[in-house]
């Protein structure tokens, strides 16, 4: 299933997208795709029902983040040999993780926000892996029992907040906007092997990364059980798993970075597709 959240911020509904492409009305079934509807019987009952007698969402609403009401949003850095070397940084030998501020979630389609006086903000597609029940000190051979499915992620980042501001990752990752989320979640049944998975992006129509899952350091399966050893994994948490070589930071002869006004394309294979046109933020004034 794809399942997915529309209408206005802070407003979204439930919905899932049906065999012919078209958006259907889940609010009588559940009140929104996050912890609670993620469970497998959850997922099974949803999964059991006529799509058909659905209501029929028309027109084109906006698509909110594929998850709500996100616990945690753990990151995955350095996970692709060939990204740690255009970085600058070691191979590790365990996964490096950080965090990204739960408010620093988008819907897919909405503007990335340049903060004030930034200079270095940078791209990165990732793909996401949704938990759908609580994985705590799990085995590899018990990880993928706890995922509700897969979606994109562009882990937008602040580069001279990440590297140059104290050693902090978490300041470069976690700025607002920074995380969008969707188009829409898709459940695991539909996706035999995440490490089989094209993923890509593109600024201003141009290509800058082009990878595939399979060469994760670290694949899907050892994240979701090693993370767990740390923290419990809850339902609704995403873990964003590492982005392929291609990223700003990395380009020669030198770095490129994000200006207001550009457009950012991404997707990975059977997951769908973003659009973020980037924007300067608005300083709140207090009165």
């Amino acid at each position: 299933m794809k399942l997915v959240r529309y209408g206005p911020v802070g407003q979204e509904k439930p919905g899932l997208i049906d065999h012919g492409g078209r958006l259907r009305d889940l609010s009588a079934q559940v009140t929104d795709i996050s912890g609670e509807t993620l469970s497998a019987g959850a997922l099974e009952k949803i999964a059991a029902l006529d799509t058909g007698l659905l209501p029929l969402v028309n027109g084109s609403p906006r698509l909110g983040p594929c998850v709500g009401g996100v616990g945690k949003m753990i990151c995955v850095g350095l996970n692709y040999s060939d990204h740690a070397k255009e970085s600058g940084m070691a191979v590790p030998t365990e996964p490096v993780l950080f965090m990204k501020a739960t408010s620093a979630i988008v819907g897919p389609h909405d503007d990335v926000e340049i903060p004030p006086g930034a200079l270095k903000v940078d791209w990165e597609v990732e793909l996401g892996v949704v938990i759908g029940s609580t994985a705590r000190y799990v085995s590899r051979e018990q990880a993928l029992d706890h995922v509700a499915g897969y979606c994109v992620v562009n882990d937008v980042s602040e580069r001279a907040y990440q590297l140059e501001r104290g050693g902090q990752w978490d300041k470069g990752k976690g700025c607002d906007t920074f995380g969008p989320l969707g188009p829409w979640l898709v459940t695991r049944d539909e996706v035999p092997d995440p490490q089989a998975l094209d993923l890509w992006l593109e600024v201003d129509g141009k290509r800058y990364q082009n990878g595939n899952t399979r060469t994760m350091i670290f694949d899907v399966v050892t994240l979701v059980s090693y993370i767990s050893q740390f923290m419990s994994l809850q339902p609704g948490d995403v873990i964003s798993t590492g982005t392929p070589p291609g990223v700003g930071m990395g380009q020669k002869p030198a770095p490129v970075y994000l200006a207001a006004g550009q457009v950012m394309r991404l997707g990975i294979a059977g997951l769908g597709e973003q659009q973020q046109t980037t924007i300067n933020a608005t300083v709140q004034e207090t009165k």
